[in-house]
């Protein structure tokens, strides 16, 4: 059979876009539990990001938001996430597709989740989508790299 590639990197990379949609699945029904919070950043102009043209302009290519305190109507699909913000005291709600994400990170679970894209254009079948790096700590323990798994090294090279 032809035509048929085994893309684990690809596989890879969607299970640990998975784990965000979950984590904030797990959110928008039951809300944060004690102190956890999530970091996520993302490419600000990948196809389908809805973003003020105001925080366009002052964060081009990419922004970090946070979810903590002031949120609201956090909504998870399958494909992406929306969730109201306020930036400067400006309401605005904020729609991000799972595959615009760079990072996620949650400081209270010392867990975190990079994703190094290789562009903001669609993967041709020869090129890996992305590098993904996890990174977790257990608590009180100190991060000195060792935790690191780097997803690059099952790639083609």
């Amino acid at each position: 059979m032809t035509g048929f590639e085994l893309a684990y990197d690809r596989m890879i990379e969607s299970a640990l876009r998975g784990v965000v949609r979950e984590a904030l699945k797990g959110v928008a029904a039951k809300g944060l539990p004690g102190e956890h919070h999530f970091y996520i950043s993302f490419r600000t102009r990948h196809p389908g990001v809805q973003l003020s043209d105001a925080q366009r302009e002052r964060f081009p290519d990419e922004i970090t938001i946070v979810i903590q305190n002031q949120y609201w109507d956090l909504k998870v699909l399958a494909d992406q996430f929306e969730v109201g913000l306020s930036f400067a005291g400006v309401p605005e709600t904020v729609v991000v597709p799972f595959a615009a994400i760079t990072a996620f990170n949650d400081p209270a679970a010392h867990f975190g989740l990079q994703f190094q894209l290789t562009s903001d254009a669609a993967p041709d079948a020869d090129q890996p989508a992305a590098e993904a790096e996890v990174t977790a700590t257990e608590p009180g323990k100190a991060d000195d790299g060792s935790n690191v798994v780097a997803l690059d090294r099952f790639r083609r090279k």
